[in-house]
């Protein structure tokens, strides 16, 4: 399996890349990030030219990195400016690559390919992440699993009637219809939910009792991403699939970067237009995510566990799996053109 080049990749949040080196594995690729004196974001191979140490073990200095095997000095360039003999010669042949880095949304993003061909106008595009009048706050997981089950999983929402009976799983999911619709290199995935009883978590939300029309709009953004639209209003508005700002709104913010072939990274959270100013919401609908996804997370490293163990077999696609057959399509053919 090969990867998407050519790509921003979700590399960590804002907060977790800061003075000391974090290490993480993209595409296979190890990167080392840190923040310079003021305050830019570096990203370039996690070794040390010389003897190829995780430079992540080393230390920041100034805005270089010193590697903690023989004190070489590296710059955010890639470049050591320090030998480990203080009387020798710097090697300026001797380089580290570096990547592109972009911070938007939250996220530091991480362009994995050739770095003259990256535009920060490709960054996707997290919207409701950086809005006036919307909050957006989430958090990190390390999942063992194909970035692409996860795909699967996030445009098929029927599983929340078993997988998360308890919180927001209901059973007018598997009784609404689906509609599926491809964009270019997007796929939309809609479902709209009239005149029902609202789940526990939109009811407080709402915070008026009463039937409701509910919606699900999940959104497949390559390469690896899905954010879905998802909310509630009261019957009486009138809104409409295509309309429905009336009630209460969120994006559910989904990016699985790649780490290897069966590992992701998953960074996820909600943007929200209500409560925006209530930091107690915050944290409460961000506890309620973690232990939401926990349980996706518990499914689709059985998935990948049992596929390993399961060679004669093959994924089938059912009616409620278009979403995520036809991402997985886009996926393939951006693989082939790469």
């Amino acid at each position: 399996m090969t990867f998407i080049r050519n790509r921003w990749y979700v590399a960590a949040w804002d907060g977790e890349v800061a003075n000391a080196p974090l290490a993480r594995m993209i595409c296979n690729e190890p990167i080392v990030l840190y923040r310079k004196l003021d305050g830019t974001a570096v990203a370039m191979r996690d070794a040390c030219p010389h003897r190829l140490l995780p430079l992540s073990m080393g230390m920041r200095e100034g805005d270089n990195i010193r590697c903690k095997y023989h004190g070489m000095v590296i710059t955010p360039e890639g470049k050591p400016c320090e030998m480990p003999l203080t009387h020798e010669r710097v090697n300026e042949k001797i380089t580290t690559p570096v990547y592109p880095v972009v911070e938007k949304h939250r996220y530091v993003w991480v362009w994995i390919g050739e770095p003259e061909k990256a535009d920060e106008n490709l960054v996707p595009d997290f919207w409701p992440c950086s809005a006036e009048g919307w909050v957006f706050d989430g958090g990190y997981m390390k999942v063992n699993c194909d970035y692409r089950l996860f795909i699967d999983n996030l445009m098929d929402l029927t599983h929340e009637t078993y997988v998360h009976m308890g919180s927001i799983g209901q059973k007018e999911l598997m009784e609404a219809p689906l509609e599926t619709r491809v964009e270019g290199d997007e796929v939309f995935l809609s479902r709209w939910m009239p005149n029902i009883d609202p789940p526990p978590f939109w009811r407080e939300a709402l915070k008026k009792t009463g039937k409701v029309d509910r919606w699900q709009i999940c959104q497949f953004i390559e390469p690896c991403s899905v954010i879905i639209d998802v909310g509630v209003s009261p019957v009486e508005a009138g809104d409409t699939l295509e309309s429905h700002d009336s009630g209460v709104r969120g994006f559910v913010i989904d990016s699985m970067t790649p780490e290897t072939e069966t590992s992701c990274h998953y960074f996820w959270g909600m943007a929200r237009n209500f409560d925006i100013h209530d930091a107690g919401v915050t944290a409460r609908i961000k506890a309620g995510q973690d232990n939401i996804f926990n349980e996706d997370i518990e499914v689709l490293e059985g998935q990948q566990k049992n596929i390993a163990l399961n060679p004669d077999m093959k994924l089938r696609v059912l009616s409620i799996d278009s979403g995520g057959a036809h991402a997985r399509k886009i996926i393939e053919r951006l693989m082939a053109d790469a």
